[in-house]
């Protein structure tokens, strides 16, 4: 069975969370704060973490980044009460698998963490998102200088499309809605349209597809959103 370690210090919320995830097939692991989640994966590696920010004393990105300093690959979902797309990014640089927004749909955990899961193990080696480089076939991201190249040739690309493209291979294989790409990409407190998701996925097939007619890496799901269908690698 899947475990997975829920780290939070509000007891109201594991003490709801925790039985949810138990019947949803996960077996759960509790801890109440930052020190008592380390000692955790110390002691017996979880498959997954969820991990609450704000916490008292060592708060949930400093427990990230220790383990993440320390070599660990466990994949960890954050919960935060920040909504902007700036304390997104950075959670996904510091090498966070996923984020959700507090308050949130337990149901929505689950389909997150099922979704991590999906895309690697931690024995599979560095998880995609801690990753500085990304490959899919000929097409490489480095995200650290955000520059993309294909084929060897650098792609210039917006900066909005350019983080559009690592959440879409740092989530390879998951159909992602545009509403779900606007939350993630944009941020809450951009008010726009889903068709500003559409203009920038056009650009990105512009950009990286050899046919931007007959997409083969980021391709539609009628009804459902966008997916990075190519196998993306940590480069």
């Amino acid at each position: 069975m899947t475990t997975v370690l829920l780290v939070d210090d509000e007891a109201a919320i594991t003490d709801n969370l925790a039985p949810f995830l138990q019947r949803s097939g996960f077996e759960v692991v509790v801890a109440g704060d930052g020190d008592a989640a380390l000692a955790r994966v110390a002691a017996g590696r979880p498959d997954l973490v969820v991990l609450d920010v704000l916490m008292p004393g060592r708060d949930g990105r400093s427990v990230l980044r220790e383990l993440r300093r320390g070599g660990s690959t466990v994949p960890i979902i954050l919960l935060t009460q920040v909504g902007e797309s700036v304390e997104r990014a950075m959670a996904l640089e510091e090498g966070a698998d996923d984020y959700l927004n507090k308050p949130f749909d337990p149901h929505e955990l689950v389909a997150r963490i099922r979704a991590v899961l999906r895309r690697g193990t931690p024995a599979a080696g560095p998880s995609l998102a801690a990753a500085h480089r990304l490959r899919s076939g000929s097409l490489v991201l480095d995200r650290t200088s955000q520059r993309v190249l294909r084929d060897g040739a650098e792609v210039v690309l917006t900066p909005r499309a350019t983080t559009l493209l690592a959440y879409l291979m740092t989530h390879a294989g998951e159909t992602v809605s545009r509403e779900r790409l606007l939350e993630e990409v944009w941020g809450w407190s951009f008010h726009t349209s889903t068709r500003t998701v559409d203009t920038r996925v056009a650009e990105l097939r512009r950009a990286v597809e050899a046919d931007s007619g007959d997409p083969q890496l980021v391709v539609t799901v009628p009804g459902e959103g966008y997916r990075f269908a190519g196998p993306v690698e940590a480069a």
